[in-house]
């Protein structure tokens, strides 16, 4: 259970951080980029979700990884040992769906439920950046 709560903590450090970077690049080169204003949240919200599909990578190559290398668990469900089946699987999680046809078995389950409280937070940051994004770059008299 250690090894599983240390990959847990670094796998939260890692997207965090990662999300922090993804939010300050795009909110020092979207205000530069030469289309309309309300366009720009087109380029927030790409750049918000490319950031979110890299973060569930993190977590898909994590149990990926321990796995094989530390047998911290398995799966159950309907879980093939494919790469895919571990990027659904953390897609999942990160985005609080919930456990539905692939299910974590052993220490896997507490990376998993730590996986979905940072991916809600991470979304969270996610809605409120692009929030402030509309407020500055969506104007209701606009016309486009």
């Amino acid at each position: 259970m250690f090894i599983a709560s240390l990959f847990a903590a670094l796998l939260v450090i890692l997207s965090t951080f990662t999300h922090y970077e993804v939010l300050r690049l795009l909110s020092a080169y979207v205000p530069r980029i030469r289309i309309r204003p309300r366009a720009r949240l087109l380029a927030v919200l790409f750049g918000t979700f490319s950031g979110h599909v890299l973060q569930i990578g993190y977590y898909a190559l994590a149990y990926f990884y321990l796995r094989d290398h530390f047998d911290l668990g398995t799966f159950g469900g309907q879980f093939s040992d494919r790469f895919p089946s571990y990027l659904y699987f953390s897609a999942e999680a990160y985005t609080s769906i919930g456990l539905g046809d692939i299910y974590p078995l052993g220490p896997l389950r507490l990376i998993t439920g730590i996986e979905a409280l940072n991916g809600l937070l991470l979304i969270g940051w996610s809605a409120s950046f692009t929030y402030l994004t509309m407020q500055k770059f969506w104007k209701i008299s606009e016309r486009d």
